[in-house]
């Protein structure tokens, strides 16, 4: 979360970037509750110095024979107003914790403001593929050659989803493997998260409060526990609540897991097939830095990313977001996204994103300096890929006239060697 002390001291400078997010911030209530705060807690320490004055001036008085029973009285009243003081306090601090907790996270500084229509491509790799013959979708290739059961999957659990099938799923799984191999040559240690996840989790990842009913909760658990909408939800916390000596930083991450999501659905009558779903598969990853390490990490993780995109083959390109299109935690973020032909649009396969201190500040992860001090540690993360865009784009790009599908060379070693699938004959 934004630092309490930063929207105290600089309140216009915290409204002025959140206005690049599109969010209406009036720091007045945060102020006031603050200023309040501090009188309140004035008025308890001074009751408390009273309170302990009188009581170590009871055995003078007692020695002297003096009557102590007004003292008594007097620590009495004052231990019972503190108590009300305390308990106020305390009714305070959930209340600017509310206010604190549901803003998003400030931008950096050099994205422009607005949403999406304010997104810059900053790269761009390969040529968008002109066919000389009429190209196929990935939902008609995939039928077409057997690689996807979307019918069944239908039956089963209902729209949204889909059922990989025979070489489809070995597709499928080989492209999790080239990530995973990348992954572990580059130096980043392999976790295999629990799927199922505590409020703590999304509270540090900042997806709850304000975003809560956007992933899926378990029935009849209690604490209530909710299915991971990404890895990062996951390992974000690994290092919830612990102070990590400067030596282990930067500590790099990666995990596959199914992502699920509750925001399947067509936003637009194209987006059929595995372009948007409930359930899809991803190898994410995170990166816990210091604050000087934290940009060096960005430029690392998002060429990680560009690399695997590029070692398929994939027509590509990079888009910086905009600050009021980055995700509410995120300070900056860049996409990448690939081209899917039948669309003739580019489709995200990764963001890549720097929460700077804010999960950090929620799940209270830290690291200590050379001299000892501590410090809020610097969150990352990254898809490293999502393969359901990767999916449709790598059938759709590497298309042969009769349906067939050219498997990029990469992933050649993980199908027995296979170069290209051909449609099922029937």
């Amino acid at each position: 979360m934004i630092d309490l002390k930063l929207i105290l001291e600089k309140p216009e400078y915290v409204k002025a970037a959140l206005a690049k997010k599109l969010w209406d911030f009036d720091p007045e209530p945060i102020i006031a509750l603050a200023a309040k705060r501090k009188e309140l807690l004035l008025k308890v320490e001074a009751n408390k110095a009273e309170q302990n004055k009188l009581s170590a001036s009871v055995p003078a008085k007692k020695k002297a024979g003096e009557d102590v029973t007004p003292i008594f009285a007097q620590v009495k009243a004052l231990a019972a107003a503190n108590k009300e003081g305390e308990a106020e306090l305390e009714r305070i601090e959930a209340e600017l914790k509310a206010l604190v907790e549901v803003l998003p996270n400030m931008p950096d500084e050099d994205l422009v403001a607005g949403g999406k229509e304010n997104n810059h491509p900053i790269y761009h790799f390969g040529e968008e593929q002109k066919f000389n013959f009429t190209p196929r979708d990935h939902v008609t290739l995939c039928e077409m050659c057997g690689l996807i059961d979307y019918k069944r999957a239908a039956k089963i659990s209902g729209t949204g989803t889909w059922i990989y099938t025979n070489l489809g799923a070995r597709l499928e799984w080989a492209l999790l493997n080239y990530f995973i191999e990348n992954h572990l040559a580059d130096g980043y240690e392999m976790i295999l998260p629990p799927h199922i996840l505590n409020y703590d989790s999304g509270y540090t990842a900042g997806q709850f409060p304000k975003f809560a009913e956007d992933v899926f909760w378990l029935e009849g658990m209690e604490p209530r526990k909710f299915i991971l909408p990404t890895a990062e939800t996951a390992l974000v916390n690994l290092h919830r609540n612990e102070v990590m000596p400067l030596s282990e930083l930067p500590k790099k991450y990666f995990a596959y897991t199914p992502c699920y999501r509750k925001e399947a659905g067509s936003y637009r009558t194209e987006e059929r097939g595995m372009i948007r779903g409930y359930q899809f598969n991803k190898v994410e990853m995170v990166q816990y830095t210091t604050e000087e390490g934290s940009d060096a990490a960005f430029e690392e993780m998002y060429h990680k990313a560009q690399k695997l995109v590029e070692g398929l083959g994939l027509t590509y390109q990079v888009d910086k977001l905009a600050a009021g299109d980055c995700s509410h935690s995120m300070a900056r973020t860049y996409d990448i996204e690939v081209y899917i032909p039948s669309m003739g649009i580019y489709k995200e396969v990764s963001s890549v994103s720097n929460a700077r201190d804010y999960q950090a500040r929620r799940g209270m992860i830290r690291y200590k300096d050379e001299n000892g001090k501590l410090h809020f540690a610097h969150t990352l993360n990254g898809s490293g890929l999502a393969t359901s865009r990767v999916f449709p784009a790598l059938v759709e790009q590497n298309q042969l006239e009769d349906g067939s599908i050219v498997i990029p060379e990469a992933l050649r070693k993980y199908m027995g060697g296979l170069e290209v699938i051909h449609p099922i004959k029937k």
